[in-house]
């Protein structure tokens, strides 16, 4: 596979590109869905080839193929250059390179039991009996559960010399229960709204004990039917960690991503409201605010040895005290703001351009519990699952629903709430964070359908938080 991905570089390099990269890339994947205990879906793929990328002047080019073969390789480099030449008549600034290290290197994700290696069969087996007993709960119309899979093998070539290859494993799922009333249907899922993955092999799977948790997800459905609805005003504001942590995916991590700072990137979900010059000096929340953006946490979804320029995975500072230090980059962002790269570019897949993408950007852990958090609210909301999101192109104003609440009144979980929601501006929101779980309460939650580009890429990445407490925060707003 190096001779595939060193065959693509030396067509570029022979067709007038500064430099170029490409990557062999091998993905199998496996996804299971069960409908009602009826199967729904079993779908298995693979996919391989080659990408590459030239560097002409100010401009990038980039052609992928499907062909393996020596000479499919050296002209999917030559077509790359041709790209990037064409690119460059309308030349930009100078483009440089921030310079990493040059590694020839393997590095592979540690895992107990691949997932290829359990039964169809038993996969199969524990999704209908989650969904079997979620029906068995009066009120629920529909349990789907479902299991995704993935296997990516990667072969880097670059220029510069470097030669690392990668092998990444990814396991996860989830599962819902419908709840159908006269006028309204309520909704819960387990363990978060989008399905929790890791990196990892399918221990990951059963370490979150799907059978065992069933039932009191269907129950909670079913009970949301009759609950009152979250009612509107100025609280405090207590989040669950998975909704935690999609906060922090939609108002941190994209808002930090510094090709949208830069205004490289605008097409699909905007640019950001961040300033490159107020580095350092931004307050983006509260004191105990310390946000970082870890390619390395054994286990999360956004983990790997090196990203997809050949950077090694790092953990970087993003909010340091409530202060704004940080940033998501690659080699040539980077560059052109000054900074060191970040390791954190990446392509989905072998048929995409890399672009920077966020890794594990989550909240280190503070000193407080979940139930601390409760007994020392006099009256609040605590809100859990993400419903809904909706958020400006700019990454400020914000309204979220989750799927469920329970009102909080001096310091007691009361009644439960249904149709809940809080609405912020950023700064604001995040300014008023006061109290946050520990470190045994801090979970590295993964979202795998984070989209970006145009054509739209996937990526997969980690938000790492525990339960988070806000000071006055509107809830409860209908939109």
């Amino acid at each position: 596979m190096f001779d595939y991905a060193t065959a693509a570089v030396e067509g570029a390099l022979a067709a007038g590109a500064s430099y170029a990269d490409a990557r062999v890339v091998s993905t199998r994947t496996e996804k299971i869905e069960v409908l009602n205990q009826q199967v729904q879906e079993v779908a298995r793929a693979e996919t391989i080839g080659v990408g590459v990328r030239a560097l002409i002047g100010s401009s990038w080019g980039f052609f992928a193929t499907a062909d393996l073969s020596a000479a499919a390789a050296r002209a999917a480099g030559e077509r790359a250059a041709a790209i990037a030449a064409a690119s460059s008549r309308v030349p930009g600034p100078p483009l440089e390179l921030a310079e990493v290290p040059v590694a020839e290197a393997f590095w592979e994700t540690p895992f107990v039991e691949h997932w290829a290696q359990v039964p169809l069969s038993d996969k199969v087996d524990m999704l209908i009996g989650v969904t079997a007993t979620m029906q068995g709960v009066r009120g629920i119309a529909l349990a789907r559960a479902e299991l995704g899979f993935f296997d990516t093998e990667k072969w880097f070539v670059s220029s510069q010399g470097h030669r690392i290859h990668q092998h990444i494993v990814e396991s996860g799922g989830g599962y819902d229960a419908t709840a159908l009333g006269e006028r309204e249907t309520q909704r819960r899922s387990y363990p978060q709204s989008f399905g929790q993955y890791e990196t990892g092999g399918y221990e990951t799977v059963r370490a979150w004990d799907y059978p065992g948790n069933a039932q009191r997800i269907a129950e909670e459905a079913a009970q949301l039917l009759t609950a009152d609805e979250c009612p509107e005003g100025e609280k405090t504001l207590i989040l669950e960690g998975s909704q935690l942590a999609l906060q922090i995916h939609e108002s941190v991590g994209h808002a930090i991503e510094l090709d949208r700072i830069l205004g490289w990137e605008a097409a699909f979900a905007g640019t950001s409201h961040l300033d490159p010059a107020l580095l350092g000096k931004h307050r983006y929340g509260s004191e105990i605010m310390q946000i970082t953006a870890d390619a390395t946490i054994p286990g999360a979804l956004g983990t790997f040895g090196y990203d997809d320029e050949g950077t090694p995975a790092q953990c970087v500072d993003i909010v340091k005290d409530g202060l704004w230090v940080g940033v998501l980059s690659g080699r040539d962002s980077a560059a052109r703001a000054g900074l060191p790269p970040g390791g954190m570019v990446r392509g989905d897949g072998f048929n995409r351009l890399p672009m920077v993408r966020m890794t594990n950007v989550g909240l280190l852990a503070g000193d407080s519990s979940l139930e601390e958090m409760i007994a020392a609210t006099e009256n609040g909301v605590y809100l859990a699952t993400n419903r809904s999101w909706s958020i400006d192109d700019r990454r400020l104003n914000f309204q979220f629903g989750t799927e469920i609440a329970w009102e909080v009144k001096k310091g007691r979980r009361g009644r439960m709430l249904k149709n809940p929601t809080y609405t912020g501006i950023t700064p604001q929101f995040w300014a008023q964070l006061d109290l946050l779980g520990g470190e045994t309460e801090r979970v590295h939650w993964g979202t795998p359908n984070c989209g970006k580009g145009q054509p739209m890429q996937i990526g997969h990445t980690g938000h790492s938080a525990p339960a988070g407490r806000f000071a006055k925060v509107r809830v409860g707003v209908k939109a």
